[in-house]
């Protein structure tokens, strides 16, 4: 797998955060779009200013990768990615640029949080597992058609002057780009193909639910009064359609949360405990433990 470095539009939103250098070390800024949508380009110079600290991204990320090579960590995962890579990053994702070449050259689209919270009925997006965090579409020399398709959306939506483009307009081209990931998975996993059941939808309202609250809701009975079903009912759905239950989901999710700020901060592991929900700090311990085998601060010494 490989993957993206999307932080061009950091330079519109660091100066928003109003955090010194002090602060970077020791906390993860949680890092939104400051108006409804950014797009444009950006090269390795833009994206050098962005590799002295991870952050939390709450916006949705396309991405081409016109040229260049990188390195960057998403969640607890490394990835690297190359030229003619189209990426999808989703939001409530942890990232970190490491290197990249001097040739990196990005096109990108980015909505921010609350424009998908108001039009969430309105625009496609891929399903993502937290272990993933990213969706990437490999071009190889016959699959080059997807990557017209795609710069082309994006020179049609630079051109326009921004204040010109109406929300309409910019979920037509967010979910344009979205076609291109559904026509390269449907063409290379047939699986893809079929319509959601409502096994599916469940499953599929369910993770996003996770992905959303993990760090206030750590019950199911949380989830299925939200989702207005009961808690056998979901449990026994998420269980045939993911092969995982549905506790495991909510496990996952705050074990990746926690991995990745024991991992890219310095805040100390009571500050990590209390920002996912937990009363104390033994019980995070008892948690992550009883999970991973480990102790918060071995995982943080190496010890993984």
């Amino acid at each position: 797998m490989k993957i993206h470095l999307f932080f061009c539009f950091f330079k519109i939103i660091v100066y928003l955060c109003a955090l010194n250098n002090e602060t970077m070390q020791n906390e993860i800024p949680l890092i939104d779009c400051p108006i409804d949508y950014i797009f444009g380009e950006a090269s390795g110079k833009v994206l050098n200013e962005y590799m002295r600290f991870p952050c939390k991204i709450k916006c949705g990320v396309y991405a081409f990768i016109e040229r260049g090579t990188a390195r960057a960590t998403v969640n607890i995962t490394q990835y690297e990615f190359q030229e003619n890579d189209i990426l999808y990053l989703a939001p409530n994702s942890f990232f970190r640029v490491h290197e990249f070449s001097e040739d990196a050259q990005v096109r990108y689209i980015v909505l921010s949080s609350a424009f998908l919270e108001k039009n969430a009925y309105s625009i496609r997006r891929p399903r993502i597992a937290m272990r993933e965090a990213c969706q990437i579409v490999k071009v190889n020399e016959e699959q080059k058609n997807v990557i017209s398709h795609f710069s082309q959306v994006l020179e049609e939506a630079t051109n326009c002057i921004p204040s010109m483009i109406d929300t309409e307009r910019m979920v037509h081209v967010y979910n344009l780009i979205h076609l291109i990931f559904q026509d390269y998975f449907m063409a290379n996993n047939k699986s893809k193909t079929q319509p959601m059941d409502r096994k599916s939808e469940i499953f599929q309202e369910y993770s996003e639910l996770v992905m959303k609250h993990y760090r206030e809701w750590h019950h199911v009975a949380e989830y299925a009064s939200a989702m207005h079903i009961t808690v056998p009912h979901l449990c026994s759905t998420i269980k045939q359609a993911s092969s995982h239950t549905a506790g495991d989901l909510i496990v996952e999710a705050i074990l990746t949360d926690a991995k990745a700020q024991l991992k890219l901060s310095m805040s100390p592991i009571k500050e990590i405990a209390n920002s996912l929900g937990f009363e104390n700090v033994a019980f995070f311990n008892r948690f992550f433990k009883t999970h991973t085998g480990i102790t918060p601060k071995n995982y943080r010494n190496g010890e993984d």
